[in-house]
């Protein structure tokens, strides 16, 4: 399964140059180890995508100490579009 995910350009700038390789995220998509993401950098004060997305793998997720319904990820870059 390929998960398309937002994510605000303040996140995706700490994930775009190594710093960030996980997520917290409601979990209302069934996330699964080996599951594919992309992660799409997205200005909600234009309200449009910026064209830059990373993709990955999820290598790891738990709900340890998160909000009920939510998950953290882990996940291994794959390739990156700009």
């Amino acid at each position: 399964m390929t998960h398309q995910l937002k994510i605000w350009p303040t996140f995706f700038q700490v994930a775009w140059v190594g710093d960030k390789p996980f997520e917290i995220r409601k979990n209302d998509r069934n996330f699964q180890e080996r599951d594919e993401i992309t992660l799409s950098e997205y200005n909600s004060e234009e309200d449009d995508y910026t064209g830059r997305e990373i993709d990955g793998i999820i290598t790891y997720i738990t709900s340890f100490k998160q909000k009920k319904g939510y998950v953290v990820f882990s996940y291994e870059e794959t390739g990156r579009r700009e």
